[in-house]
Formats: structure tokens, sequence, C-alpha cells
């Protein structure tokens, strides 16, 4: 049995939070925290491609989904290292062969409406065509208010600090539960989903069975990203945009916006949720 080849990744963790003195309305000092905010420039085999700005959170996480969610690396089998220096703001990637043509896919670029990152490479748009999510599988109300409400009540940089997203991915317990398996903050909501596809792709976990959720609205470029995953549920607690819904419908994705407490709304694909209690 051939084992397959490991990345070789740093471990370069930072300070996520900082402490700094303000004067409120009243003129009185006081403490307060905020998150920091770092740019990072991703080398790929000595080769500049992106600065992105991000918390610093997952670096290493976040510049492997980058490159997944770019179609800039095709496997994780392909890249040998991924060594992240805060001193020099820079992450290098070291692959073990190219396998895709990075002039044709860079010289297009879109700019887009996320915070933390504003471009999207090659032909992303044109290539969802190719993705048609399968049927099922489905989720049940309950199992929606139970993710909701681990969403409220768990430890984040937000509560203490504010001005950071945050994404999240769930599976399926039982036919009313669910239980996480990744939550990431970032400055940026395009940074923490990448982070999570990072992580995905280590364990070369599939998304059929998974649910996402994020704090911020879902654009074309999250349905995008939520599409290559195969996560079939995107959830929100804020809303959704027209051509993030038009690429829902064509990828057959399923939408819930406004999630906060028992609440939700579906954009899309609504044969995948199952009611579970009486309307009040």
């Amino acid at each position: 049995m051939t084992t397959k080849p490991k990345i070789q990744m740093s471990n370069a963790s930072v300070p996520l939070v900082h402490e700094v003195t303000i004067l409120d309305e009243a003129g009185r000092t006081k403490q307060a925290h905020i998150p920091g905010e770092r740019p990072l420039t991703i080398y790929l085999d000595k080769r500049e491609v992106v600065t992105l700005m991000t918390l610093g959170s997952a670096p290493e996480a976040l510049v492997l989904g980058y490159l997944r969610n770019q179609r800039l690396v095709q496997s994780p089998e392909d890249i040998e290292s991924i060594q992240v220096d805060w001193e020099t703001d820079s992450a290098a990637v070291k692959t073990r062969r190219s396998t895709v043509d990075i002039d044709a896919l860079t010289s297009k670029r879109v700019v887009t409406t996320g915070c933390g990152q504003g471009t999207m490479f090659g032909g992303l748009m044109e290539e969802m065509s190719e993705i048609r999510l399968p049927e099922g599988p489905t989720l049940s109300q309950d199992a929606i208010i139970s993710l909701v409400d681990a969403i409220r009540v768990h430890d984040t940089i937000y509560k203490k600090s504010g001005s950071v997203h945050a994404c999240a991915v769930f599976e399926r317990e039982g036919d009313h539960g669910v239980r996480l398996l990744h939550f990431i903050e970032d400055v940026g909501r395009h940074n923490a989903v990448d982070s999570i596809s990072g992580l995905m792709w280590l364990a070369n976990k599939s998304g059929r069975d998974l649910i996402f959720f994020t704090t911020g609205r879902l654009t074309s470029e999250m349905v995008i990203k939520g599409a290559q995953m195969g996560i079939p549920f995107l959830l929100t607690r804020s809303g959704v945009t027209l051509m993030g819904l038009e690429l829902a419908r064509k990828t057959n994705l399923t939408i819930l916006s406004r999630c906060s407490g028992k609440h939700f709304e579906i954009y899309n694909a609504p044969e995948r949720v199952v009611f579970t209690q009486k309307p009040q």
C-alpha cells in the first residue's frame, strides 16, 4: 500500500487579539480589545501570487485552501511544504510538481466584494456550469436550530473584540443533531472559508454530508467556494445576493439566510429541509 506524502507545514501562531487604550464618550480611559490584521503574501515556487489580509488564526490552512479554491494546485499531494514566516509576512509554498498553467489562471482577475481578499483568478464563473450537486441529503429543522444555537454559545473572538467574520462546518449527528468540525474566524469571511477548505483537504474530507455556516453574506464567490467543496447546505445569519442565489440555483445548493434563534429563510432547494416543528 502506497503512503501518500504529507505536506511539511510550519505552525506559525500569532496573537489574535490585542489590548489597546481608548477613551469613551465621557472622556474616560478604558482598555479595549481589537483583532490583529496582517498582510500575508503567498509565494508559489518563489513566484508571488497574492497578498491576503488576515487575522492569522490558521495561516497554513488558509494558504492551502486559497490555492485549492483558486485551482492553483490540483491536489494536496502536489505540495511539498508550506512555511509561514510572520517576520516577513510571507508564506512560501513549494510544490512537488506543477500541474496547472498559473500564467493562464492569473491573467484573468475578477475584483470581488470580499473583505480580506479582493480577487478571483481564472474563469471560475464559467466553470460553475460544470458543478451540479446531487439530490439529497436532507437536514431537519431541529438540526438547523441546534446548529444556530451552537454558534451562539461558541466562545469567539467576535464577542471579545468584534470586527471579524466566522465560518464553521458541521456534520449531521443522527436525525436532529449536528457536530462542529471546524470553526475559523478572520478579518474576511473568504479567508475563513478558505482556511476550512484547507483543513478539509488535508483530512480528505468530503463535503457531501456537511453543513456550512458563515456570519457574512452569501455572495457569488461564497457560493462558488461552497459548491467547489461539494457542501449542499450554506447557512448565514446575514443575507444573500442575487448572483449568489443564481449560482446556487445552477449548482443545486440549498441556501438558508437570516438564521437566528429558530428563524431562517430558505432561498433555494427547500426540498432538502425537513420541517419537524409546527408553525407558531
